[in-house]
């Protein structure tokens, strides 16, 4: 097969035996118009797909066929997955059908791994991260920048939202401040009574009282709160 154009125009020779290395192999992934039939070519060179940056490398390429990128997707490592997730050239298939992978994998991986990913993966893993058992997993989760408003509302409406999340949105410095969170924590059946009344005060008092009518909180604390709102406003 002829050579492919990419500056010092890197011969890629044709067979499962060919001899192209990864650097080359990289240096041509690099080109974000290359064409399917060069990325055809590279994966039928055996020593450049030992690499894991080229298996990387050819998985997340808009040009890789998808018959191609999607096997490749199930031999990525966690981080290698992530990677994919964020990859702002990557096609929305692909990305999501990595970020599915990731989530199938969260409960095999270690604590560790889960922290890690909590605080620099997409804002959906992030979410689902809100419904681990560890505090540190939480935190984390909770100061990743693409976590958003709507998700945090979904995960503390959620029935499998847990009371230790319940309590570290209450105390967090930014999100407990956010009028959609705390009306989602208003509607929790695990947010203190000292807390709730809190965020009550800073509502409406027409907002207030639809939110309680259709709330999880218990009716004592229903009225606790009901209480220290009314004994506020005299």
């Amino acid at each position: 097969m002829g050579p492919v154009d990419h500056g010092d125009r890197t011969e890629l020779k044709s067979g499962a035996d060919s001899t192209l290395n990864e650097d080359e192999a990289l240096a041509l992934l690099q080109r974000r118009d290359l064409s399917c039939e060069v990325i055809g070519r590279i994966t039928k060179s055996s020593a450049a797909m030992k690499s894991r940056k080229v298996q990387l490398a050819v998985a997340q390429h808009p040009k890789t066929p998808r018959h191609v990128s999607l096997p490749l997707l199930r031999h990525l490592f966690t981080f290698e997955l992530m990677q994919v997730t964020l990859n702002p050239v990557a096609l929305a298939d692909i990305k999501k059908a990595a970020e599915d992978a990731l989530l199938h994998r969260l409960e095999t991986i270690s604590l560790g791994e889960r922290v890690a990913l909590a605080l620099r993966s997409s804002g959906n893993v992030a979410g689902e991260l809100l419904f681990d058992s560890e505090l540190r997993v939480l935190q984390a989760a909770l100061e990743n920048p693409r976590l958003t408003e709507a998700g945090v509302v979904k995960v503390l409406l959620s029935p499998g939202a847990s009371a230790l999340l319940v309590q570290v949105v209450c105390e967090h410095p930014r999100w407990s401040l956010r009028k959609d969170v705390r009306i989602a924590l208003l509607r929790s059946q695990n947010t203190p009574v000292a807390r709730a009344a809190e965020f009550a005060r800073t509502l409406a008092a027409g907002l207030v009282a639809e939110i309680l009518e259709s709330s999880n909180l218990r009716e004592d604390v229903k009225a606790l709160v009901q209480g220290k709102i009314e004994g506020h406003a005299r």
